[in-house]
């Protein structure tokens, strides 16, 4: 069996992500892909406004409406050491010989531990990113062609939309973290 973790933190689980999954079970056919939620301890900030189990839902939903039955998802949370990070994330998941990511210290940090990490495109990148989404969100901008609507059904269905405001405000008045971008 060959199988292959795709990692990022899915804050949210946008249509770039969801590219990036087609183009690697179509460029790669891994008989499984890991989808590895990292940060899945982060929540409630600006940043990371979803928790770990909210992620894992939207991800689960935009799989299962493209009939990804070869997927399997699995919460990452931080150590906060590089340098052991690799064999972190090989603990808590089964063996894989492919890493993909579109964030580079993590294809650095799988390369420097021997696994392969192929290049991958990127979809619209500027618009199809995370930070879009919630910015988006926070301006009352359009945000829905941005996600997959099952991902957008999550959201709404949580009150995401309202948090992200909330978080926005609470960030305004000095409340929340410092740093927005990803």
């Amino acid at each position: 069996m060959r199988r292959g973790i795709y990692v990022g933190r899915f804050q949210p689980f946008h249509n770039g992500h969801m590219e990036l999954v087609r183009h690697i079970m179509r460029t790669f056919t891994p008989s499984e892909l890991l989808v590895g939620i990292g940060s899945a301890q982060a929540s409630h900030t600006l940043r990371n406004p979803f928790t770990g189990g909210e992620r894992f839902e939207m991800i689960e939903a935009a799989l299962r409406s493209e009939q990804f039955a070869n997927c399997r998802i699995i919460p990452i949370p931080d150590i906060d050491r590089h340098a052991l990070w690799v064999s972190y994330v090989a603990s808590l998941v089964p063996p894989f010989e492919q890493a993909y990511s579109s964030d580079p210290l993590t294809r650095m940090l799988f390369h420097e531990a021997g696994y392969e990490t192929p290049d991958l495109p990127l979809f619209n990148r500027g618009t199809y990113e995370g930070r879009e989404v919630r910015r988006r969100i926070v301006a009352g901008e359009a945000w829905n062609d941005l996600v997959p609507t099952a991902v957008r059904t999550v959201i709404e269905e949580i009150g995401g939309v309202q948090r992200i405001r909330l978080l926005a405000q609470s960030k305004e008045a000095g409340r929340s973290e410092k740093h927005v971008e990803e």
